[in-house]
């Protein structure tokens, strides 16, 4: 990831603070000053860790500054590419859903080894609905693989779009050939399964 801070007064490095920040996230820490809480607590624990020497956690602005700046492309890929090495990592059999392959080669759920059944929807982001600047809530569509139990791919839904011309783009980006894609039935109109 590109830090979005200046060269000079870094005192925090960029992938400790990401990497705090979703440990808190998972946690359930919900706000900057719950992540800062979060390294307090567990700032000797961490220092230890990965070799840091860290003597407080940063200001609750100064995450919020970080995570903020970053770019959200970058994140994205970033997000992709990780998440796609550990679909890979549990679509082996030794990771496979309980239960393992049915008779006839097929999983739990339908599905043929090596074709992974995904599921697309999209959610709302509570709390981004903005009365102040007029926005409306955020939207995200999410790529979710049934078998793993994983995210492996984000979209933003555009302020005055839909999920569908969404859906659209991110199947094409993403190359979804030979998988099972299941949708919600606002998708379910002529002249898209005709493209797809």
């Amino acid at each position: 990831m590109p830090d979005p801070r200046r060269a000079e007064g870094k005192i925090y490095p960029l992938p400790h603070v990401l990497l705090f920040s979703i440990l808190a996230i998972v946690s359930g820490g919900n706000s900057y000053r719950s992540v800062v809480t979060f390294i307090e607590v567990h700032r000797r624990s961490l220092n230890r860790a990965f070799g840091l020497t860290w003597r407080r956690a940063p200001a609750h602005t100064s995450i919020r500054n970080i995570v903020q700046g970053l770019d959200g492309g970058a994140l994205e890929v970033a997000f992709r590419r990780h998440a796609s090495l550990l679909q890979a990592a549990c679509a082996k059999p030794a990771c496979a859903s309980p239960g393992g392959t049915r008779p006839g080669g097929t999983r739990p759920g339908g599905t043929r080894p090596g074709g992974t059944s995904l599921a697309i929807d999209g959610k709302t982001l509570r709390g981004s609905f903005d009365q102040f600047r007029d926005r409306t809530a955020a939207q995200l569509l999410g790529v979710f693989a049934t078998d793993t139990a994983l995210v492996l791919a984000h979209s933003d839904i555009a302020e005055k779009s839909n999920e569908i011309p969404a859906a659209q783009a991110l199947l094409a980006e993403l190359g979804l050939a030979g998988h099972l894609v299941t949708l919600d039935a606002l998708h379910c109109q002529k002249n898209i399964r005709s493209r797809h």
